[in-house]
């Protein structure tokens, strides 16, 4: 009998910056099996903890910037090969859970997560300019569905039932 299938569970962040990175993404430089690459504050839903509670972690482990979620941009259901050094090694599946929100100042002596080179704030433009460089096609695509105005669902849409947080998770 072969293994189930079960996708990826990941949750990313879009920041559009106030003030002096008015009209910017907040986005991270980090290191991947295939050489640094662009992307949204982004990872891995953990056991025992909801998705925006993820979103929340992710984001201040990879820009040690506070994330404030104000909405769902959008659910994401890709597949992509996963390769080392550009060789194709096997297909993964991600179901992204993508949310938009605002940061506070970053937190002083935090350190970024283990393979984040550093934080960087693109515009749109840019981040088009560098595609190439993406983690995945959705960095451009969230960016862009974020700035043309598309509708944002209430967090309230999201339900973590109790048995799926800290003690009472099953394993």
């Amino acid at each position: 009998m072969s293994e189930p299938w079960k996708p990826n569970v990941t949750v990313a962040s879009v920041v559009e910056g106030r003030g002096p990175h008015a009209g910017r993404y907040l986005v991270v430089e980090e290191e991947t099996r295939d050489g640094l690459r662009i992307n949204q504050p982004a990872g891995h839903l953990d056991p025992g903890e909801s998705l925006v509670d993820a979103a929340i972690r992710e984001t201040m482990e990879e820009t040690a910037h506070p994330f404030t979620p104000t909405g769902l941009l959008g659910i994401y259901l890709s597949r992509s090969m996963k390769t080392r050094r550009g060789e194709p090694l096997e297909p993964i599946t991600y179901l992204r859970f993508t949310f938009v929100g605002t940061v506070g100042d970053p937190v002083a002596g935090r350190a970024l997560d283990d393979g984040i080179v550093r934080t960087l704030w693109l515009s749109l433009d840019e981040l088009r300019a560098c595609r190439d460089r993406h983690r995945s096609p959705m960095v451009l695509l969230c960016a862009e569905e974020h700035a043309s105005g598309k509708p944002l669902a209430a967090l309230s849409t999201l339900h973590t039932d109790p048995s799926a947080l800290g003690a009472h998770a099953v394993a």
